[in-house]
């Protein structure tokens, strides 16, 4: 039996945050959320016959912010996917959060329901690095939503950070991950800030002012650190867990598996195509279809973004199972590039392949260039 994750987007926010790209509508309108959900529920019943030998073993609702949703509405989207599809008793079924959207009534009726993981957005725990960011929370409503997972029963709890973000130092940054620790969530994921050109941050031009690059720089090796010294394993360039408590659904992407994606500007990667949705909300609610791209990725296609998946994980690729996954070496592609860079520092062998080191990680967008480009 094949395994399979689910991706379900909740397009819904409060409102857009000033560095947001991601496919998300400021509407709190409850008759709006209804409508979206029958659909989204009628998108899982369609697919479920094309999933018949596969076991779904994770699950995730992202947004936007899934918890604008009423908890009777994200209930009864889980209760349509244990319906439709085969899911494993012991799945990791994973729900959205921005501090200050759930309250204690409903963080006990989504884990009732069948919710076991929850990722709570914080990005920082300082009130003028929120505000430039555009979040509407405090670091007391986190600490509060944080509080009311941990009663519920959720004994699964990721939070985010951000750093290079503006009036952020390398100090606040510390202090920032410091007092989450103190929390003691199972998951941090710990992310650069990335200026899009079509969000408020990307129109602002010079007008943006953002930490050097030798601050940022600082902001991620230290925080490394800090992170390592309170018990947070980094598997991942931006993602650090306790053990055993690793994101199983984000490893899916990194791992090139199977994965169907529902909601407007949703991805998916099954059955060997890759295909993805348009951003039109209106259409979806109202039941049509609205596929924008779909591809049957080429041989060549499929190595390279295996390569640049797996090389995001710490551990790195396993040569082995690349051969035995695509039935080519892969050194005779790849290790020319990755012997130069590993001499610098950057990349390192290891007994079964070859990984980024810590410093290679900081820069693993221009290696993977090249070394992309490399194997055309």
């Amino acid at each position: 039996m094949k395994t399979l994750g689910l991706y379900l987007h909740i397009p819904f926010c409060r409102s857009k945050c000033l560095y947001c790209d991601f496919c998300s509508f400021p509407k709190r309108d409850t008759e709006l959320h209804a409508a979206y959900t029958t659909a989204l529920c009628n998108d899982l019943k369609s697919r479920a016959s094309d999933c018949t030998s596969h076991t779904v073993d994770t699950v995730y609702l992202g947004g936007g912010t899934p918890t604008l949703l009423s908890p009777a509405l994200l209930n009864q989207i889980l209760d349509t996917i244990h319906r439709c599809y085969r899911v494993s008793q012991n799945a990791e079924i994973t729900l959205e959060c921005n501090p200050a959207t759930a309250d204690r009534d409903a963080m006990f009726s989504l884990r009732r329901a069948g919710f076991n993981r929850i990722s709570i957005g914080l990005q920082s725990t300082h009130a003028k690095e929120l505000q430039a960011l555009g979040r509407l929370h405090s670091f007391s409503d986190f600490e509060s939503t944080f509080s009311d997972a941990r009663d519920a029963g959720f004994e699964n709890i990721s939070a985010d950070l951000m750093f290079g973000i503006p009036h952020q130092t390398a100090e606040s940054y510390l202090t920032s991950i410091q007092r989450l620790s103190e929390l003691s969530p199972e998951h941090i994921s710990a992310y650069g800030l990335t200026v899009e050109p079509d969000t408020p941050f990307g129109k602002m031009g010079d007008r943006l002012i953002l930490p050097d690059e030798e601050e940022t720089e600082k902001m991620y090796f230290v925080g490394i650190a800090l992170l390592s010294s309170n018990g947070y394993t980094q598997y991942e360039i931006s993602n650090f867990a306790k053990h055993g408590y690793e994101s199983r659904h984000n490893l899916k992407y990194w791992n090139c598996e199977e994965y169907l994606g529902f909601g407007p500007a949703a991805y998916s990667d099954f059955g060997g195509s890759r295909f993805g949705n348009s951003r039109d909300l209106v259409s979806y609610v109202e039941g049509k279809k609205i596929l924008a791209e779909s591809e049957a990725p080429s041989s060549m296609e499929r190595i390279n973004e295996y390569v640049m998946l797996r090389l995001r994980l710490v551990e790195g690729l396993d040569t082995e199972a690349f051969f035995n996954r695509f039935g080519v070496n892969f050194d005779p592609l790849f290790a020319p590039v990755l012997h130069r860079y590993e001499k610098v520092g950057f990349v390192r062998k290891t007994p079964h392949g070859w990984a980024f080191t810590a410093k290679g990680f900081y820069v693993s967008n221009h290696i993977l260039s090249e070394l992309l480009d490399f194997s055309k």
